[in-house]
Order: structure tokens, then sequence, then C-alpha cells
């Protein structure tokens, strides 16, 4: 929201008032707070009919700095509030005549006295962005409305992304941004999933700690400051601070929460019955016949909003013109190995035996006349489930466990999106503050009663809408976009914007939701949809099973398909890393090589793991371009040596495209190319790619419960790579690439394979001698 007209004039209607002249500094504890006058105080008398403006600072955990400015203090501080972390740790005050320094961690603000409004924020003696003149401002706006403001420095070259999964270009300089959610598809400025936390490329995070409306001019109101308004009288934002960016994502998730764990069967490729696609068991097993005879590997089968009667979501019934027999079916499907997900929301439709359960009870939203609050939109009649109620989650979980006693598996959490504010919550909530909120609550109820039936690492959702601290309820997917390379790529900036928000899991419909693509567009989506974290084919008005495209599209998608099964271990480690760091399993390029200026801006690849770069291809010539950092890759498809520190035009064909693995690398592969989830200790090949002399190089492998089975430690030192294990791991290899002849081997048999020397590991220890 913009407050100013240019640079020097205020809007028509609003009066703005800022930090002026710091008046006192308060130390309480562990906290400090600044009262700062709104004008110059000359005279006592000067102190009269005035405003001060306060700001406290306070630490949360290590590494984090907590900024609140308050107005007038009386103002009602309703629920919810997001679910923050408190950890016990060492403040550092330090108080002189010239400035006040309070440090958490390697992190340090800086309030400067005597010299008007100047907050300094350092890391380690690097400064990362400062509250200063006329930066915070408290308003006054038509009709008695009032808003608080802040502006922080953004440096030359300095760029912003993240606020959430946004489709808009990557990079957020120049943007208006409003935190509220909305189902607004892919291709707009709207986003399901809003987060008010935006990550700087050079090293530090900002939360602002609102769940309502936050608006954000971001080097568009003033051209070198990123602002964050809210409406009301108190301003809450936390800087977050690290080595790396990597680090100021650790440092968020710990404050937010870490993402779940999910199953290693949920990294498989799921199929759906599609959304509006007319469907029974018997076109169920149509496809799952027709995936198993074409050697298409599928781990999920996922049945969309028709599997219950229309008119009647939810009733958490399945249609029985349709499935007659749902226990059989699901026990029929499971025996072939297969996990079963349903779709579902929070909406009850009029016409739902359910409706009239929870109006009677009380478990439904309510106007502040009293009635249930309902609308047409989508179902009819429909009203919310109000999650504030105990009674009415309860009462949604009952329903829920049904199904799950029946054979499902997982929950695909659509909507949570188009939450009303002229409602009545049951505890109270603000419901200005729970239109983005309500979804943390929707997901969270679901995420819970799958880990309480299923177990911990067992649960999985496939959720659409999210606030902060959604991450914790992993999937996330991104939508409804077009069948297009256009809708393709602005999918990738959504995911990519969404990892750089803490969330460590992402999909996307592979293809596209809306209309049905060209083959060629199917194909290569198929590339980019199996080199994601999850990998789900679903549509609107049309199956999305390959051969309906085209006889090689079932050849693309076996191929990446089984390319995924078989990179599971390399994978799984990383989505460990994803739960235990908040690191995303795709990622930006920026957020690993934030030292190289190349990569600020680049949104069309993404690095999939710590070791693989991902070039998806968006057009029907074949065409990839693609930047690549210093050193020497190796394509990981065709095994070709690319040297970085260059950008790359070059065509493939649709079993082909740019996976790139980066010097010095070791990747796990599992022998298994059907299904994720197996024995990844057992059978592994370490693929050992451009290690150079003197360097060395380290893994982890994990069990499927996401404990460690092994570290792998690979150094090439006076011309000998010795391999290390330790831990357990049985019938192992090591695969060597670039290297075509060695004077001997120690500790293994050697033998030549399609990429390269092989050696069978025969106890925890090969020594190779070049």
């Amino acid at each position: 929201m913009k407050f100013t007209d240019g640079y020097w004039q205020i809007r028509k209607g609003y009066h703005m008032q800022h930090p002026v002249d710091i008046r006192d500094i308060v130390r309480k504890d562990n906290e400090v707070t600044v009262y700062a006058a709104t004008k110059r105080i000359e005279r006592k008398g000067d102190t009269l009919n005035g405003a001060l403006i306060k700001a406290t600072l306070s630490s949360p955990i290590p590494n984090v700095i907590k900024v609140t400015f308050n107005h007038h203090k009386g103002g009602l501080n309703k629920a919810p509030q997001f679910e923050l972390a408190q950890l016990d740790h060492d403040i550092a005050i330090q108080d002189d005549e010239q400035a006040l320094s309070f440090q958490s961690g390697e992190l340090k603000a800086t309030i400067t006295k005597n010299t008007g409004w100047n907050i300094s924020f350092d890391y380690n003696e690097r400064h990362l962005t400062g509250s200063v003149h006329k930066g915070p401002g408290y308003i006054n706006g038509p009709e008695d409305s009032v808003f608080f403001r802040e502006q922080l420095e953004l440096g030359v070259g300095e760029y912003i992304y993240g606020l959430g999964e946004r489709f808009t270009p990557f990079v957020k300089n120049g943007q208006t941004v409003d935190i509220w959610n909305e189902d607004g598809g892919t291709s707009s400025e709207q986003a399901y999933k809003n987060i008010p936390f935006y990550l700087s490329s050079k090293g530090y995070g900002v939360f602002v700690n609102h769940p309502e409306k936050v608006s954000y001019e971001i080097a568009s109101e003033n051209v070198s400051k990123v602002q964050f308004s809210v409406e009301g009288e108190t301003l809450e934002y936390f800087i977050i601070g690290g080595s790396n960016p990597k680090e100021v994502l650790d440092n968020y998730t710990t404050l937010t929460g870490k993402p779940a764990l999910p199953p290693a069967w949920t990294f498989g490729l799921w199929l759906t019955t599609s959304f509006t696609t007319d469907y029974d068991e018997a076109t169920v097993n149509h496809f799952v016949d027709g995936m198993a005879e074409r050697d298409l590997p599928l781990s999920v089968f996922h049945f969309d909003c028709f599997w219950m009667r229309e008119y009647q979501w939810c009733d958490f019934k399945w249609d029985e013109r349709m499935f007659p027999d749902p226990e059989g079916m699901l026990k029929r499907l499971k025996d072939r190995g297969l996990k079963i997900c349903a779709w579902i929301n929070p909406y009850i439709a009029e016409k739902s035996y359910l409706f009239d359960e929870g109006m009677e009870n009380g478990y439904l939203m309510k106007r502040p006349d009293g009635s249930v609050w309902q609308w047409d939109l989508w179902q009819a009649g429909m009203g919310l489930v109000d999650f504030t109620n105990p009674a009415a989650v309860d009462w949604y979980k009952s329903k829920l466990k049904v199904l799950i006693d029946q054979g499902v598996d997982s929950f695909k959490t659509d909507f949570g999106e188009r939450i009303p504010t002229d409602v009545v919550y049951y505890d109270g909530s603000d419901p200005v503050k729970m239109h983005n909120y309500y979804t943390f609550l929707y997901n969270k109820v679901v995420f819970e009663l799958l880990e309480e039936n299923l177990g911990k690492n067992e649960a999985a959702l496939f959720a659409r809408s999210a606030t902060v601290g959604g991450q914790q309820f992993p999937v996330h997917w991104g939508g409804d976009c077009s069948s297009t390379f256009e809708s393709m790529a602005e999918s990738l900036r959504g995911g990519l914007s969404l990892g750089v928000s803490g969330f460590g899991f992402w999909s996307h419909d592979i293809s596209g939701f809306e209309m049905t693509a060209a083959p060629a567009v199917y194909k290569r989506w198929v590339q980019f949809g199996m080199l994601s974290s999850h990998s789900r084919l679903h549509g609107n008005e049309s199956y999305r099973v390959p051969w309906l495209f085209d006889e090689e599209s079932v050849d693309v998608l076996r191929k990446f398909t089984k390319l995924k099964c078989r990179l599971m271990p390399y994978l799984f480690d990383a989505a460990v890393t994803a739960s235990e760091q908040g690191t995303p399993m795709m990622r930006p390029m920026v957020l690993d090589y934030y030292q190289d200026p190349a990569t600020y801006t680049l949104d069309r690849q993404y690095m999939f793991g710590n070791s693989l770069l991902v070039a998806p291809i968006f057009n029907a010539e074949g065409t990839a371009s693609y930047y690549v950092p210093e050193g020497q890759w190796t394509n990981l498809l065709t095994d070709e040596i690319v040297q970085g520190g260059r950008w790359y035009n070059e065509t493939y064909d649709y079993m082909n495209m740019p996976v790139l693995v980066k010097p010095g690398s070791i990747i796990a592969m599992g022998l298994e190319d059907s299904k994720p989830d197996y024995d990844y200790a057992s059978g592994v090949e370490l693929h050992i790619y451009g290690l150079e002399e003197g360097q060395s190089s380290a893994i982890r492998l994990v069990q499927m419960n996401g404990d460690k089975a092994a570290d792998v430690t690979a150094v090439r030192q006076n011309g000998q790579i010795e391999v290390t294990i330790e831990g357990t791991l049985t019938d192992w290899s090591v695969v060597l690439h670039g290297i075509q002849n060695i004077a001997s081997v120690e500790g293994a048999s050697e033998s030549a394979g399609e990429q390269g020397l092989v050696f069978k590991g025969e106890d925890n220890h090969i020594t190779i001698t070049l």
C-alpha cells in the first residue's frame, strides 16, 4: 500500500508521523525499548500534544532480532498469532553515550543516539539493512483508519525473493505484494500461499509477524527501500541473520517450524482421476493396468472431487453409483502396491448430511447475527468448518478417520483461501487475521490425524493453501495452472519463491491443470515434474495418462520416472536435510551460489538437492538456455563434460535435457527403478564426478525413516582416490566418471560399466590408484 505521492508529498487523506527524536532507552531484562518523539524536542513545552513511538528490541532465538513498534498499547491484540519458537540464549547489550547495541548470536542491532532515528542491523560486522530517517511511520488515514509502516534499506544491486508462492517475476524488486490468500490460479499476482517473509541476496531475511494482510512495496514506492505496512497501532517484524542464505532459512524455520519429513513413497509418481472427468472403478483399473503394461512405475493413485456425489462436498462418503464397494476397491489397489489419496476441502455443502450435524452442534462458522455463514460459490449453500472449536475439530477428524480405516493414506487438502471476514469464530478470533490463518488450522488438523493413525513420518498432504508455519504439513502443490509452456515457467517461479519462504517440498500439475497440453508441452513438463520434489499427473477435463498424448510420451515418462526412483538415495537425503534445516529440495541457484551475481535473477533452472542442476525446457523446439556456475560439471544423462562460468544454448530431444552434476560430487543411486521406497543402503552405487587432486567430498545415506545409515567420504590425493564408509552399507559399489584407466585398486573388484569403471566394495574402504 502506498502512502506517499512521489518522494516529497503524502497522499491526500493521510497524515504520517515518524520517530525523530530519541527521548529515552529503557533496558528490562533482555529487552530494550526506545522512546522516540515524532518531532524535535527543543524545550519542555514541545513534549506536549505529541506522540511517542515505542520500538522494543528482543530476541526469541539466536541470530534473530524482533522489532516491535507501538503507538498506543491499548489496542486489542486478538488471536490468532503465529506459533513461534522461544529458546533460551544469551543476549549482549552495550550502552554508551553514542550508541546502544543489542546482539543475539552474530546479529547486532545498533541504535545511534543524538542523530535522529537510525537502527543498523549487522551480521558478523557485515551490514545488512537499517531502519533510518522517515523509515518507520505511524499513519492516520481516511475514515479513522490507522496504519504502521516500516521502510528498510535496500542496497545497490540487492534483490528480494520469497513472500510465498508467487507466480510473478522471481525477483520481487519493483513489485507491490499483498499478503492475502486468494484462489487466483497461477497466472495472476494473487497467491494461494502468502508468506510475509522475504530473503535478500545480501544474506538476511525479514519476517513480518502479522497473520492479517501485510502490504509490501518492494523498491516501488521508494526505490531504495523495502516497505511493509499493516493496519493498526502495532507493527512487529524479525530480522533474521546467517552466514549464508541457507543459514537464514535454517533460522527462519527454527522460528516458525521445520518441514516434516514426508514418507518415502510420496516421492514416486502420483496419478489422478483428473477433476471433472467421468470415472468409476473400471476407469481407475484401466489406468492402473495401462501403466503396469507399459512398465510405468506408479506409487500413488489419487481420487479427485467426484469420488463423492455431486452437491454433497464434503460428506466424505463414496458415491455408491460409481463405487459400490470402496473398501474392496481400495484393498485391491493397495494389494498392487499403491498408496491412496483422496480429495477433501473444509467446506460442507448444504445437501450434505454433515451440514445439519455441523449447524446443530455449532461446528460451522457463523455470521454476527448467529446464523450459519453460507454462499453458493463452489458448492451450493456451503458452510465452513470452524476449526477454532475443539469439538468441531474432533468431529471433522472422526469423518476422515473412517476413510483412513478404509485404506486412504493421504488427503489432498484443497482450497482454504476464500475465507470470509464477516464472520464470528467460536474462540473469538479476529476474522481478518483468520483469513490467512485458517489454512494453518485446516491443514494442521488433517496432518495430525494422519500422524495419529499412520505414525510419524508417514503423514502426507497434498495442500494448496498455506500461511506461516504451513511448511510443517507437507506436501504443497502449485494450484491451477494452464497447459502451456508459459504456465510451466510461472509454476516454477512459484515453486522457487515458496522454497525460499521456508517450504521444503513442492509439486505441480504435470502438463498443466486447465485445458489439455500439446504433446510437446506434456513431454517437457514430465521431465520437469519427475525432477521435482513430488510428481503428480493431474488435470481438469481430460485424463493425463501418457498414451493419450503420443507413444513417445510413454517413453519419456518411463525414463524419468525410473530415473527418479534410482535417485532416491540421493533425493531422500535431501528430503531429510529439508526437514532438519529448512533448505528446500528444489531451490533457486542464488541459494547455493549467492557469491555469483550471475545467479541472482535465474528463475528457469534450479538446484535439486546439493549436487544436481536442472534446467527444464520451455519450448517446442527443444532449446535449453541455462547458466552453469564455475567448475567442470557433468551431464547426468549423457556423461558429457560441461564447463562452467558461462551460458549455454543447446537443443535436446525429448529423452534428454540439462541435468548437471556439480563438480566433486558423489551421487548415490539405487538399483531399484520401479518404486521410490526401498532400502537405500543396500545395493547402492556411489557415482563420483569430477573429483580433482586435493579435493574431498562427503555424503550421508539415510534409511526410509530418516535415520542415518552411513557416511561416505571420497578423497583424491597423491594420485589416489580413497573411499571410506562409516556405517552399514551392503552390496555397494563405486562408479568413477571421467576416468578411463587406473593403475590398481585395493578393497574392491573392478569391472567396466556403461558409465565408467565400477568398483565393488569388499569392506568399508577402497583405495584406487590412478
